[in-house]
């Protein structure tokens, strides 16, 4: 009786968790992305699979680029994607759902559609980076490594992400000897066949996948040999960047055939992205244009005799004559008739590329200004016929810390994504690559190798919600409890509530280019250093969000008697808001005890939220003790400065908490925003919360010794 008990509970095992050679290929798509496809599905379980499962997979334009469907009856599935891309996502629907324990004869019949056209990621090589640092050289190694490349584009599309973007500030000796400019590169001949199977790799494994592939470059750049050699005048190569234009017929004949040459070299490239910003100093407005028509988009429609290339321009730069920002409505009139006598010389449309609030994206999903102030609508009516506006939501403000809240980009799509001349998003960063972990503190064992991993939620939220808004909170639950089991169930809604705390600082505490801030670390450039956001500066600051108040104004006029429209959102609102949801997170994750976990994974989720949470009622503390501490300084009654030291001590015992949970897991972190205001490269560069806790105690200081007027 108990042998015959002990075969059914075997064969009941079998039929709950059959292997993936369960699956039997009957019709195929022939193609690297069916092949992948094929994979994809093939590195799930199939729970509850006894007999084998026929897969039939095919391609039906009708559905629509990069559309999928999935229909499963009893043990035959199939995937029809609109396109190769549409199948590798229909693939990715078939095995999530078999991930999460869905039986393969009651798959979800799903059809999906792409809300987004162009779903891209910005990613910058540490080799010729755009900012000398440390924080980025740290990287070459890792980014050297096919391994890395492999599981960041497996990351990429699994997220439906189809765009990569690969930005250097000079690649071409990288990638292609210039056929009549040798001197320019220096490389060995083993040298060099090394990074050409490196980026040939790179863009093979990208096509496979289904994303498209741009190289991006800033102007006009040449490397240090060619400069040795041709002495144009004008130090344009790497480490410098804000310095004059070399507009030299050699100079213009190098970069354009090399641009030829890259394209036609590298036939998985799909296209470039040009720039006409840093290295054109001297130069005006129309000389710029002049310069990237004549040389690289030039060289680009030369090689696009031969073969499709795709081209993404970046606006809006300089309207002088410096590198430093500004915009007006002569430059992008002048941009936009450029790009529109292009007509439709290039593949698909042109996708132009916009800095939503300038480097801080992650802020108010209300467009206040792009890089250099405030937009007109000068590239959006009459709408565009051959580009599309893609913004580009740069990250320059948590990079440690673990992010994700949905409403915040749902909001960001409906606000910005829907427009006739909106084509899609770019998510990234340009002070920081996330390759190499160089954040985990040593002796932890934790399931992940590359720092993109560790930021996992960041990734799945921006590109699944791109590629559909509406996809449920569910997906990203069901994917905390998948890799965490029951323990997991509450963390995606935690990170929702705290992951607002960097957000509701870059409103009230307006910013501008890459160091101006870092949220996570509270800090700002004022005036030519980076340091931790005092009590003053967080009194004088504006807010970039025009809803906001600061706390400056907030006080005056309290002072005056005036009231506050519903529309407007005082500091004291902020802080209420911080502290609501601070502590609705940190009461969802008590109880969970990560030592029960098989590693350290866990343990860390859970302990960024609370890092969060603390942050939140930091700041929350901070905005009070400013408010009580501006009062103090207009009215003078002693009694506000004894509420500022109260507020400003719970803020410094709030910091303590954030260093007693960090300090295990997380080692002192290089930092390029510690680069200050220089363009040179600071090797005392570290950042941690423990090692700014002096700069954070100084509050109390400011107001015990604040004068009274």
């Amino acid at each position: 009786m108990l042998q015959r008990l002990l075969l059914l509970l075997t064969l009941l095992a079998l039929s709950l968790s059959a292997s993936a050679d369960s699956l039997q290929f009957g019709q195929r798509v022939a193609t690297p992305q069916g092949r992948y496809a094929e994979r994809v599905l093939s590195s799930a379980t199939l729970p509850g699979t006894a007999p084998p499962v026929r897969v039939d997979m095919a391609i039906n334009a009708s559905l629509g680029a990069e559309a999928f469907s999935i229909s499963a009856q009893r043990q035959r599935l199939r995937i029809t994607g609109g396109d190769a891309r549409g199948l590798i996502y229909g693939a990715l629907e078939a095995r999530d759902q078999l991930r999460n324990g869905t039986r393969i004869d009651r798959l979800s019949a799903r059809s999906h559609t792409p809300k987004q056209a162009f779903r891209g990621i910005k990613l910058n090589t540490p080799w010729d980076s755009y900012r000398p640092s440390s924080a980025l050289d740290q990287h070459t190694a890792t980014m050297k490594d096919p391994r890395f490349w492999e599981a960041y584009l497996d990351m990429m599309v699994e997220n439906r992400f189809n765009a990569f973007t690969l930005w250097t500030m000079h690649p071409f000796t990288y990638m292609v000897r210039p056929t009549n400019f040798p001197e320019a590169s220096t490389w060995t001949d083993a040298e060099f066949a090394q990074w050409q199977q490196l980026y040939r790799s790179i863009f093979r494994m990208a096509k496979e996948r289904g994303l498209d592939t741009y190289v991006v470059f800033w102007s006009i750049f040449v490397s240090e040999a060619f400069q040795k050699v041709h002495k144009p005048g004008a130090k344009n190569f790497y480490p410098h960047y804000y310095v004059e234009g070399d507009t030299s017929d050699v100079t213009r004949r190098y970069l354009r055939e090399s641009v030829t040459q890259m394209l036609l070299e590298y036939p998985d490239l799909d296209g470039i992205g040009v720039s006409h910003g840093e290295g054109m100093a001297g130069m005006t407005p129309l000389q710029r244009q002049q310069f990237v028509d004549e040389v690289y988009i030039a060289g680009a429609l030369e090689a696009n005799k031969t073969r499709p290339v795709k081209l993404i321009h970046r606006v809006p730069f300089s309207s002088g004559l410096g590198s430093d920002p500004g915009v007006s409505t002569s430059v992008e009139s002048l941009t936009r008739a450029a790009m529109e006598k292009l007509g439709n010389q290039f593949s698909g449309p042109i996708w132009v590329e916009m800095k939503f609030n300038w480097s801080h994206g992650h802020s108010t999903p209300k467009l206040v200004k792009v890089h250099g102030g405030q937009l007109g609508d000068t590239y959006f009516k009459p709408t565009p016929t051959n580009y599309r506006v893609v913004w580009q939501v740069r990250n320059e403000d948590f990079f440690a810390l673990r992010w994700g809240d949905p409403a915040f980009i749902r909001e960001h799509i409906a606000l910005n994504g829907q427009a006739d001349h909106a084509g899609g998003y770019f998510v990234g960063s340009e002070t920081y690559i996330p390759a190499l972990d160089y954040f985990t503190a040593p002796g932890q064992g934790v399931p992940w190798r590359w720092a993109f991993e560790r930021q996992w939620l960041f990734y799945k939220l921006w590109g699944r919600l791109l590629y559909d808004p509406a996809t449920p909170d569910a997906v990203f639950a069901a994917e905390f409890t998948r890799r965490y089991g029951p323990a997991g169930a509450q963390l995606f809604k935690a990170y929702a509530l705290v992951s607002e705390t960097p957000l509701q600082l870059a409103r009230l505490y307006d910013s501008r280019w890459d160091f101006t801030l870092y949220a996570e670390g509270l800090l700002a450039l004022q005036g030519e250093t980076t340091k931790y956001i005092g009590v003053d500066a967080l009194i004088a600051q504006p807010p970039m969000d025009p809803a906001y108040v600061s706390i400056k104004d907030f006080v005056q006029a309290q002072q005056a008697g005036q009231s506050f429209t519903s529309s407007q959102i005082t500091p004291l609102a902020v802080a209420d808001r911080l502290h609501a949801r601070a502590n609705e997170a940190l009461a969802l994750i008590k109880g969970n005890d990560a030592r029960k976990a098989p590693d350290d994974g866990l343990r860390q989720e859970v302990a960024d939220v609370a890092i969060w949470a603390h942050l939140a009622l930091h700041l929350e503390a901070k905005i009070r003790g400013a408010i009580e501490l501006q009062r103090l300084r207009t009215v003078g009654v002693e009694a506000h400065r004894q509420a500022a030291l109260q507020h400003l001590t719970v803020a410094l015992a709030q910091w303590d908490e954030v260093i007693r949970l960090s300090r295990p897991l997380y080692q002192d972190m290089r930092l390029t925003h510690y680069n200050h205001n220089a363009f040179e490269a600071n090797p005392n560069n570290r950042f941690h919360w423990a090692l700014i806790r002096d700069e954070v105690a100084l509050d109390l200081e400011v107001a015990r010794n604040a004068k009274t007027p």
